[in-house]
């Protein structure tokens, strides 16, 4: 007669996704552990690493981006160049602040002590969302502008959820994006930004 956990069933994977989710999110990629989103999960730990293989490799499925920069991009362009930066702030504040945000605040939060997490983040957020906008917008120096644009929110989404820095924190997510937004316009189109200093 077998004891302990029954071995995984249909939505199984899924649960450890949801519990690894909920781990990173909390203790950042050092912090959580095979156990712990094991526990959450309500299986035995040999089962998450069945089906992810390491703790990073949990990590990696379990940050899978809820921003599809193809389905995100048009509409932020739709209106033209006046207030992209506003606009820009305003997407990714609704996307931390919503239930799908989850997974990219759990990634922002292990960036403090995980070089993976940081390039994971680094990646994403330069090459696939703001690089992806900057040629969109066919700009000179578009990796360059696209990281001084990820500089700011970034920057945004560590003082605001991780460190919790008012008023910040519980600024109203539309005063935040006007407030940041006229800076990431500059950084997106403005031609001074890709001068050299004399």
């Amino acid at each position: 007669m077998r004891t302990g956990r029954r071995p995984g069933a249909g939505g199984t994977r899924e649960k450890i996704l949801a519990a690894a989710r909920f781990n990173f999110a909390e203790a950042g990629y050092e912090g959580a552990t095979i156990r712990g989103i094991a526990g959450e999960a309500g299986v035995d730990p040999a089962l998450v690493l069945h089906y992810f293989g390491s703790k990073e490799g949990v990590f990696l499925a379990a940050v899978e981006f809820p921003i599809d920069p193809a389905v995100m991009i048009p509409p932020l362009l739709a209106p033209g160049l006046d207030g992209l930066g506003t606009r820009l702030a305003g997407f990714f504040l609704e996307t931390w602040d919503s239930p799908l945000g989850s997974p990219l605040l759990g990634l922002i939060r292990s960036v403090v002590g995980s070089e993976r997490a940081a390039e994971v983040l680094r990646d994403f957020v330069s090459r696939e969302v703001l690089g992806r906008l900057a040629e969109a917008l066919e700009l000179d120096q578009p990796q360059l502008r696209a990281s001084l644009a990820a500089s700011q929110l970034v920057g945004l989404a560590m003082l605001r959820y991780v460190v919790k820095l008012e008023p910040l924190a519980s600024a109203r997510p539309e005063e935040v994006a006007a407030w940041l937004g006229p800076s990431i316009q500059r950084y997106l189109t403005d031609p001074a930004v890709t001068v050299p200093p004399h």
